[in-house]
């Protein structure tokens, strides 16, 4: 006997997401776009088993995991006045909220590049979306397991990110997902990875992080290798629509980043906390870290227009057009596509 589907109503962690775009077969299986086929190869010889990570290892969730130098509400008041036991806590929380953003990206990235499966139109493109789409369900099985059997504690996802990940799923346009996922969220990504790496103290993390940014390196090229040219010649109007779309993600990117939800539950007024994390000089930097590779990628798809490039000046992020992402790469110890 079959049971019925489970609906929305009837489960209320189902969100139900109502999406539309071609769906397009291709008979030429020929290479198209130069790169790709490779990029494909470099994918299937990279897979690694989230299984095989060290998950006997002992953590503390209030242990020292991230330092707490790189607290932003250090010196806020309320954040002094809690007890010794309450700060620990608060510290966890603070790596549970952030690894649970991490988790629920993850899993609008499975979403996205299985809809790059159906609806990019060469065959080169479905080969890698494929691959990717495996990538980052193990990037969901690992951050899920890390956070239920180590930290113990899983936070909802964010509002401004949900917004961010619904623009990409419902728009139709396929180049609009790749901006979307490959270039803003995989970008955000690997910064947010690289940054979590660096500061992680606790063996188990740090290789789940370290593993999952070396695919995150992989979709990022995935994107770049396929706009590239695509906008080249692009009606105004049409150009105009994914100025409009980068402009709005990148702020929302940004928006996201503070974590009011945390103060909440600890009684701190929400307004009040965003306003202190969005003053906190390690706040402020680490936010324009995180577009360290968004930023370059935007100019080499010839999309760095002078409407994006004014936002970028207004989010404070412009000065890294010229970064150079493969060299970030090495520096991390990862192989460039």
């Amino acid at each position: 006997m079959t049971s019925n589907p489970i609906s929305a109503a009837e489960n209320s962690d189902l969100d139900v997401l109502h999406t539309a775009f071609d769906t397009n077969f291709t008979w030429n299986y020929g290479t198209q776009k130069e790169g790709l086929r490779a990029l494909y190869e470099k994918a299937k010889t990279e897979q690694w088993n989230g299984a095989e990570l060290a998950w006997d290892s002992p953590v503390e969730p209030e242990g020292d995991i991230i330092p707490q130098v790189f607290n932003p509400l250090q010196d806020y008041a309320p954040y002094k006045k809690l007890s010794a036991k309450e700060k620990a806590r608060f510290k966890h929380g603070q790596l549970a909220w952030t690894l649970s953003q991490f988790l629920h990206g993850e899993q609008g990235a499975l979403m996205a590049a299985s809809q790059l499966v159906t609806a990019v139109p060469w065959m080169d493109a479905k080969y890698y979306a494929a691959t990717q789409t495996v990538d980052e369900a193990r990037h969901v099985e690992v951050f899920d397991r890390y956070l239920r059997e180590k930290l113990e504690w899983e936070w909802p996802i964010n509002t401004n990110l949900k917004g961010l990940l619904d623009l990409i799923l419902i728009d139709s346009r396929w180049d609009v997902k790749y901006l979307g996922m490959q270039i803003l969220v995989e970008g955000l990504a690997m910064a947010a990875f690289a940054n979590m790496y660096q500061m992680c103290q606790e063996p188990l993390l740090k290789s789940l992080v370290y593993n999952a940014m070396r695919d995150e390196s992989r979709h990022v090229a995935f994107g770049v290798l396929s706009l590239r040219g695509y906008y080249t010649d692009m009606e105004a109007s049409e150009l105009r629509d994914r100025e409009d779309f980068l402009i709005t993600a990148c702020e929302l990117m940004r928006d996201r980043l503070v974590g009011e939800d945390l103060a909440e539950e600890f009684g701190m007024d929400r307004a009040e906390v965003r306003q202190v994390v969005l003053e906190s000089p390690v706040m402020a930097q680490f936010r324009q870290f995180l577009f360290m590779r968004v930023v370059p990628n935007v100019k080499q798809l010839g999309l760095l227009t002078p409407r994006v490039r004014s936002a970028f000046e207004n989010l404070e992020i412009i000065q890294f057009e010229d970064i150079n992402t493969d060299n970030l790469d090495r520096q991390m110890g990862l192989t460039v596509p």
